[in-house]
């Protein structure tokens, strides 16, 4: 997007929010990734463990836990993650884990490679979730939560670099049918460094999206394949690459962010070699209504996902809250 398309789209921002809401600044302010680069957070965490604090304890074993699963060589580790926080500042952290090689393999959704693409080229900005939304249909904005989406800066923009990323993969492959994992590893070959794809690419670290045909990217590929009838994809290719991880780990690990199809794939997955050996997940949802993102590790130990002599815990939180946090503390202890 040229600077001057993006001051227009500054000001309409803020024509917007003096029209809905004049209290505060909210969009002056353009989302940016956390960058952490060491925090000395190891006092406070250990306070935690004797400090009798409800969720505080569990978030001092969840950082105890990690930290001895990344040291583990032996472990094979799991990173799973929701797509809605890619649109923050969070960003900057999965990416710099991904980056400095904390997890072998990731499982997310679609919407994160929306917003990972989207943000590579374009800019979300600070919102409030009490914002009149029929405003910001009339001015072409998107809301995620208090996070705002201009309209160009998505759909048009994740359209035009998907059609030109498969456009080129197309021409170059051999075989016509890809895994989401393979896609993925494409995407981020085409992005910039403020990419989590880019460095997965980079590290060889697979992405694999189950329900890739769940957002943009996977409509993208759709009507791709609309007109390249001999291109598919393969969605059964990402469970022969999982095979091949589950079954060459002699341990596994993982780091759930958020409930629903990513959280599950991985435990499911590893309940074929017995389950997971370190389990952390992190949610804000309830178990008492026997959802799959309300429940607890430990019901995953019924179901054979997690070893009976695991060391796991859940915490309860939000995630753009506690992962910096816990981010720090993992810095700090390598």
């Amino acid at each position: 997007m040229s600077s001057s398309t993006r001051k227009r789209t500054r000001k309409k921002i803020q024509n917007l929010h003096n029209k809905v809401d004049k209290r505060s600044g909210y969009f002056s302010r353009k989302i940016v990734d956390y960058s952490i680069d060491s925090q000395d957070t190891n006092t406070i965490f250990s306070a935690m463990e004797n400090s009798g604090g409800f969720e505080s304890r569990n978030l001092f074993e969840g950082v105890d836990i990690l930290q001895e699963m990344i040291k583990d060589r032996k472990c094979t580790r799991f990173l799973s993650f929701v797509g809605a926080i890619i649109s923050t500042g969070v960003r900057g952290i999965i990416r710099d884990m991904i980056k400095k090689k904390m997890f072998d393999c990731v499982i997310t959704t679609c919407g994160a490679l929306d917003h990972d693409i989207a943000r590579a080229y374009g800019a979300y900005y600070s919102g409030d979730f009490r914002m009149d939304d029929y405003s910001l249909l009339n001015e072409k904005i998107h809301r995620l939560g208090n996070v705002l989406v201009p309209m160009e800066d998505y759909g048009p923009l994740i359209e035009e670099k998907v059609q030109a990323c498969l456009t080129q993969v197309y021409s170059d492959m051999k075989s016509k049918q890809l895994g989401t994992y393979e896609i993925t590893n494409y995407l981020g070959e085409s992005l910039n460094e403020s990419s989590f794809l880019y460095w997965a690419h980079k590290n060889n670290i697979p992405v694999i999206v189950p329900g890739i045909v769940d957002g943009a990217v996977g409509s993208q590929i759709w009507f791709f394949q609309q007109q390249h009838k001999e291109f598919k994809l393969d969605i059964l290719s990402d469970e022969t690459k999982l095979s091949d991880v589950i079954y060459d780990a002699r341990k596994t690990g993982g780091l759930m962010i958020g409930g629903g199809i990513s959280k599950h794939h991985t435990l499911w997955w590893n309940q074929f070699r017995g389950g997971l050996d370190y389990a952390v997940y992190m949610t804000t949802a309830s178990e008492w209504d026997g959802s799959l993102s309300g429940a607890p590790v430990r019901e995953a130990v019924s179901w054979g996902k997690v070893t009976t002599k695991a060391k796991h815990t859940t915490i309860h939180g939000e995630i753009t809250t506690l992962l910096p946090f816990i981010y720090a503390a993992l810095l700090s202890q390598k």
